[in-house]
């Protein structure tokens, strides 16, 4: 399931909703993503997506991640919108038989995130406002999974 958001929200909460009457599942990974103030630089985190095709993009990638690990249950919620250091951004839980393919799947699903989803960022801060980009990082990151 994949939720676009302008509300903030509750990992905690997300995550004791998404075991709810798991009797099958034998792992739950999940990853929280934090917007950072990067040292002052940065005061609100602004995120734009193009509704359905966004969320479509998403569950295509959410599809590869179900086949390639095995999933049960994958939940994506991620924030659009005005987003103040320390609020969470995003969200993935995946459910699998097994631990290491919850864990791959999870990791695979934000570095997908991270660095292909169509999202668009800008920082705002004292300095004024900037789109960000994904770092050479991000790229290698994905790589790996190819």
């Amino acid at each position: 399931m994949i939720r676009l958001t302008f509300e903030p929200f509750d990992p905690g909460a997300l995550l004791t909703e998404f075991c709810r009457d798991r009797t099958e599942v034998g792992a739950v990974a999940t990853f929280t993503g934090l917007a950072r103030a990067e040292a002052g630089a940065t005061t609100t985190l602004e995120l734009e997506a193009y509704p359905g095709f966004t969320e479509a993009e998403i569950d295509k990638m959410i599809g590869r991640a179900r086949v390639r690990f095995g999933l049960l249950d994958v939940l994506v919620l991620h924030r659009v919108g005005r987003i103040v250091p320390g609020e969470p951004i995003v969200f993935v839980a995946t459910a699998a038989g097994h631990r290491r393919a919850a864990f791959e799947a999870c990791d695979f699903l934000m570095d997908y995130l991270k660095s292909r989803a169509p999202f668009w960022k800008k920082e705002h801060g004292p300095d004024g406002e900037r789109w960000i980009e994904p770092t050479a990082q991000d790229h290698a990151d994905r790589e790996r999974w190819t």
